[in-house]
């Protein structure tokens, strides 16, 4: 087969059937690997891989989102990996129309047009500019919070393009991102020292773009798009923690020094803003929990 779907569970039992199902209409090697989920996801998948269309790889820790990524590139066998998670469910005729852009534009990677639940395509998320400096600073600092519609966060959002055409972007939703599989190996995959999650998929686009690589975004390739359904069970604490020392090695291996020194600053200047506000009750958890979480963050610096 051309495509090889490789799919990472954690803990994905809500959603893993409707993604394979859709997934079984369209000709694809369909790849699971589980990173120790403790829910239903393992014996939902297992009920599909015992039709023969799905092989399961299953983890006896969670080795990391990238990992497990690589680890099935590695069991693949299609042309074009990829990458989708358990919750994007692709639209009849989705993988064909992402193989077709592919080849219209001779591109080495594509990401689909994901779909909110109101239908709508998710702005913001579907595909973004890499990240600069100043637009991690702002999101460090709470601009993006209190001014939203800043210029910085419209243009690393890409909140003003159209949707609706086909262009080349700079870094499509890691959610659904297909990649060609000799572009995958020379580029030996993703780096692992992303754990658990997040910055893992805009690293791989940085170190694509730098190469001189072409990326797509692809709207007739359509997949409906729940969102956060593995970190949203992580802690408050582990979020805060996982994203920024992730934000910071995606700076060290990206920006001068200098730019590190001060997206450190602005971290270190978030941190004191969030705990203030979790002070006077302005928080998303526990005054204690807010604390504890921006304390650790800070020791990360």
């Amino acid at each position: 087969m051309r495509c090889s779907a490789i799919i990472v569970t954690y803990n994905s039992g809500a959603t893993i059937a409707r993604c394979l199902e859709a997934l079984l209409a369209e000709d694809c090697e369909i790849i699971v690997v589980d990173n120790a989920s403790t829910d239903d996801s393992m014996r939902i998948t297992q009920g599909f891989v015992d039709g023969g269309r799905v092989r399961l790889l299953a983890n006896s820790v969670n080795r990391g989102f990238a990992a497990a990524v690589n680890q099935g590139a590695r069991e693949a066998s299609g042309e074009v990996l990829l990458i989708l998670n358990p919750d994007a469910i692709a639209e009849r005729g989705a993988i064909a129309a992402l193989l077709a852009c592919i080849d219209l534009f001779e591109a080495n990677a594509a990401g689909g047009l994901l779909l909110a639940d109101n239908g709508e395509p998710a702005r913001g998320f579907t595909f973004r500019t890499l990240p600069s400096p100043t637009a991690l600073a702002f999101e460090a600092l709470l601009v993006n919070r209190i001014w939203p519609s800043n210029p910085v966060n419209r243009r690393n959002r890409s909140l003003d393009a159209d949707y609706s055409r086909a262009q080349q972007v700079e870094q499509p939703a890691g959610a659904c991102l297909a990649l060609s599989r000799e572009t995958w190996q020379k580029l030996q995959g993703f780096d692992e020292q992303f754990f658990p999650v997040w910055f893992e998929d805009v690293d791989f686009c940085k170190r694509l773009r730098d190469d001189g690589r072409k990326i797509v975004y692809c709207p007739e390739a359509r997949f409906r798009h729940s969102g956060a359904h593995s970190v949203g069970r992580l802690s408050f604490h582990d979020k805060q923690v996982f994203w920024y020392a992730n934000m910071m090695r995606y700076a060290r291996k990206h920006f001068s020094p200098g730019q590190v020194f001060l997206l450190r600053c602005a971290i270190a200047g978030g941190m004191v803003l969030r705990s203030i506000a979790a002070v006077f009750g302005i928080r998303q958890a526990s005054l204690q929990q807010s604390l504890s979480a921006y304390r650790a963050v800070l020791r990360t610096l």
